[in-house]
């Protein structure tokens, strides 16, 4: 009734066709004796022609028409190469018109992404209608359709597990939901679906997955939506690190080659990090191996030395080969001092292999070897030198990062990954006691026994994978033992009681036979973002919130009604 060919079906083929479009004007060039009408579907452009002026009488870009007409070869001069029925057009006969717009357009839809954020968001079903707004959903479905045959290929059953659960600390606030049918008790929504997935093992699900939503009340940044997003969530039973590993880099690589192939993805298997190496060789967990600077440690070697600023102190040095300036100089000693440094040493290495800087005086004659041997230093290289306490090594990263995007040093068009693992079990809380570090459910390294000691020393079975220093993925080999969680938990604070209360369902379930398992959540979003060359997370979401966590197009949050605040035993203070 409304159409009978869509725009990527019309072509060549269809020269003396009459067929039946259906869409939304996206321009209207009128000129006088014909006009001509680019009329935009799902599916691509078609011009329409209109020999008939009466046609166009009343019609307005954006009106939702249906246009009925015979295919014809458009004049060889008016070709247009950028679109697939570039050289044909529908002698348009008539036009119904299925949607009209009754107030002015808000901004133009071919420009879009260049309005205001708040107005886009508004109006995102305008928005959406841009064509690369619209081909970056259609992008995110065959990303996700790609990777569900993926974990499909690999053995692993779709499982949907609850979005009403019981609330649990994993490391950001819940969003509760209040019970109408159990006064002053409160669902949650899940920041993911851990105990699920885990309980799924002790059910006998050998592999699960699922395009799972999470739901955590955590302020927006560029990477970070605020409310919700998605991940690729798998666990397996039986399971060790590697096997895990195995699975999250052949899916991660082969999605990667196949919607980013001009770029280099590198080779499997991924490089594997401790967390301690990584915070000492890049200055944090999330490295971007495009950037091919390392840190080195200098502490003890300066221990030696007679300057006094670096004595007793942790030393990192970052290594460079290039010529700089002066004025080089000044302004990353500038950045230094904005990021908290008390300054930013350095030296630079002769021709002759002699020393020159403000530093070399203090470094005896007899050390000079010893530097150069630790630093691997040869002429023309540069070492900068970053001093300080605990912060030291994320004050090193941040340099490295700095020299590497101003000296112009990163891999262009490339994906690196890596793993990071062996993550401190614990870390202290703001009160100076131990709190989970990551995911509490967690396996620590050496079992009970290792809980016994310092629990700053204990590390856990866990791991992320990292891109491009983007942090795609966290996982953990689980803790599936109940006199193990038992002691963890009651480390970080918690009573057998409020195990037992606020973690039921697994302290129970795991006392009936649950196997070894593990898994890991790549984030869905994280990844298109990689994938497409997006900096804002809200681009490669159907319907995002704002940065402030405000939903503009259906306006929430809300005010509810007070009859509805009285179902659910609850009033407003």
């Amino acid at each position: 009734m409304y159409r009978t060919k869509t725009a990527d079906m019309i072509g060549e083929s269809c020269v003396g066709e009459e067929v039946i479009l259906a869409g939304w004007i996206e321009n209207i060039r009128d000129h006088g004796g014909v006009s001509f009408i680019d009329l935009r579907d799902f599916y691509g452009v078609v011009q329409i022609v209109m020999r008939d002026t009466a046609l166009l009488k009343g019609l307005s870009r954006e009106d939702c028409i249906s246009v009925r007409g015979e295919i014809e070869h458009r004049d060889e001069d008016t070709y247009n190469p950028k679109i697939p029925a570039g050289t044909v057009e529908l002698n348009c006969k008539s036009v119904t018109v299925l949607g009209k717009v009754r107030e002015s357009l808000p901004f133009e839809i071919i420009s879009s992404r260049e309005t205001r954020e708040d107005v886009r968001l508004k109006y995102r079903f305008l928005d959406i209608r841009n064509r690369k707004v619209k081909n970056m959903l259609v992008f995110r479905s065959e990303v996700i359709k790609f990777l569900r045959a993926q974990m499909e290929e690999r053995g692993f059953l779709e499982v949907q597990t609850p979005i009403l659960c019981a609330s649990s600390p994993e490391g950001a606030r819940d969003y509760i939901v209040p019970s109408r049918r159990y006064k002053g008790k409160f669902y949650a929504l899940p920041q993911a679906p851990q105990q699920y997935k885990q309980l799924l093992m002790v059910s006998g699900i050998d592999k699960y997955f699922q395009i799972a939503p999470c739901f955590r009340d955590e302020d927006a940044r560029a990477d970070r939506s605020p409310g919700e997003f998605y991940q690729l969530d798998f666990e397996m039973a039986f399971a060790t690190q590697e096997d895990v590993f195995k699975v999250g880099e052949e899916v991660l690589y082969n999605t990667f080659k196949k919607f980013a192939p001009d770029a280099d993805v590198g080779k499997l298997p991924f490089p594997v990090y401790s967390y301690a190496r990584a915070m000492l060789e890049f200055g944090t967990d999330k490295p971007d191996l495009r950037n091919p600077l390392r840190i080195i440690d200098l502490s003890e070697f300066f221990s030696k030395c007679l300057f006094a600023p670096f004595i007793g102190r942790t030393v990192r040095a970052i290594k460079v080969h290039a010529d700089m300036s002066k004025k080089f100089h000044e302004e990353l000693l500038k950045y230094a001092l904005s990021i908290g440094m008390e300054g930013l040493g350095y030296l630079e290495v002769t021709e002759s292999l002699a020393y020159k800087g403000p530093i070399d005086k203090f470094i005896p004659a007899e050390l000079k070897g010893e530097l150069a041997a630790l630093a691997g230093l040869e002429a023309g290289d540069t070492v900068f030198f970053i001093a300080g306490g605990v912060e030291t090594a994320v004050l090193a990263g941040k340099i490295r990062s700095e020299l590497g995007k101003r000296l112009g040093i990163c891999e262009e068009n490339a994906f690196r990954f890596c793993f990071v693992n062996d993550f401190p079990m614990f870390e202290p809380d703001e009160n100076g006691n131990p709190a989970f570090t990551h995911n509490p459910f967690s396996m620590p390294q050496g079992g009970l026994e290792a809980l016994e000691g310092d629990p700053y020393k204990v590390l856990a079975y866990q791991y992320d994978i990292v891109c491009n220093g983007v942090e795609l993925s966290s996982g953990a080999v689980r803790n599936h033992d109940t006199e193990i969680m038992k002691k963890a938990f009651d480390i970080a604070g918690y009573s057998e009681k409020e195990l037992e209360s606020r973690f039921g369902a697994l302290y129970s379930a795991f006392r009936f036979g649950a196997p070894p398992h593990a898994g890991m959540a790549p984030g869905i979003e994280r990844i298109l973002m990689l994938l497409s060359g997006e900096e804002n997370i809200r681009e490669v979401i159907a319907f995002p919130m704002s940065s402030s966590g405000q939903d503009l197009l259906c306006g929430a949050p809300s005010e509810v009604s007070e009859e509805q605040l009285r179902e659910v035993h609850i009033k407003l203070r």
